[in-house]
């Protein structure tokens, strides 16, 4: 379980990114964390395995303070929480199998060992034809695909993802998002997601937090969250989603009129209800 109690993050020129967050994470779970930008996100997850240090707090990991561990546990510790970024982050000079083998040697694992988990992992992500090419030779979905399988080599306990569907279309993204599932499934994973998509966090995520100027302002089950949002933020961010839809049977301003009425929860059960006739994505056409 990952928890973080009463976190701040100060930076030198006065900016408070993170103002006393506290909040658990279970063990095999997926927690979608939304907000717009600015809002914190990215600076939390990083302080979940320390890429920057919070100006205050306890950061607690299967109950262990990881901020009071030295370098070399930290880096023992990081070994099991794998992290993906938006732009993958691969290494141009070398291809698929020589930047998933790269994580594996830095871990000191023996070189006799390393081919075959490499082909484990390419299999894992569905690469397994991608093994000589190289980054540029690769669509954006595959990409991704290579630092998942770079991020899981070390066989982690839980994956951190930032922003790691924003640089893809939404047929990728939608795969992607599949591939993390099955994984998570596959692997016990817990998954802490960043995003700034309502609709990434409403495919993959067991709950959700939303975050707003440094703060928490809302979490729980991703139903009551999507059904029944309680902070205004997160009622603008699940009505802009609704703003490039258009419906047969209902108006975008039939539904404006139920928000205005306050019936927010009604409002999101017809728009997220999965029903073509009702609702597509709009494409072109007359926007109703």
């Amino acid at each position: 379980m990952i928890e973080l109690i009463d976190v701040k993050k100060n930076y030198p020129n006065g900016f408070c990114a993170l103002k006393d967050i506290t909040l658990k994470i279970n063990e095999n779970e997926i927690m979608g964390i939304i907000g717009y930008s600015g809002a914190g996100k990215s600076t939390l997850v990083r302080l979940i395995n320390r890429l920057e240090e919070p100006s205050g707090g306890r950061i607690l990991i299967d109950g262990e303070n990881i901020l009071e561990l030295d370098k070399t546990t930290l880096r023992k510790r990081r070994r099991k929480i794998g992290m993906i970024f938006q732009h993958f982050n691969l290494l141009s000079a070398k291809n698929v199998y020589e930047n998933i083998a790269f994580a594996l040697k830095i871990a000191h694992w023996d070189k006799k060992i390393i081919p075959h988990r490499v082909e484990e992992l390419l299999e894992l992500v569905g690469l397994c034809d991608k093994a000589k090419s190289y980054p540029s030779q690769l669509s954006g979905g595959q990409k991704q695909r290579v630092a998942i399988a770079r991020a899981l080599a070390n066989e982690p306990k839980i994956l951190l993802c930032d922003e790691a569907t924003s640089a893809l279309d939404t047929k990728t993204t939608r795969s992607i998002l599949d591939l993390l599932k099955q994984i998570q499934k596959k692997m016990s994973l817990t998954i802490v997601l960043i995003t700034h998509q309502i609709e990434v966090v409403s495919q993959i995520a067991d709950k959700i937090c939303v975050m707003s100027e440094g703060r928490i302002v809302e979490v729980g089950d991703k139903e009551k969250i999507l059904l029944s949002p309680s902070h205004k933020v997160t009622q603008e961010i699940l009505l802009e989603s609704g703003r490039n839809l258009r419906c047969e049977g209902l108006s975008l301003q039939s539904l404006e009129k139920l928000r205005e009425e306050g019936k927010i929860e009604l409002w999101m059960r017809l728009k997220n209800e999965d029903i073509p006739s009702k609702f597509q994505t709009f494409r072109g056409g007359n926007q109703c």
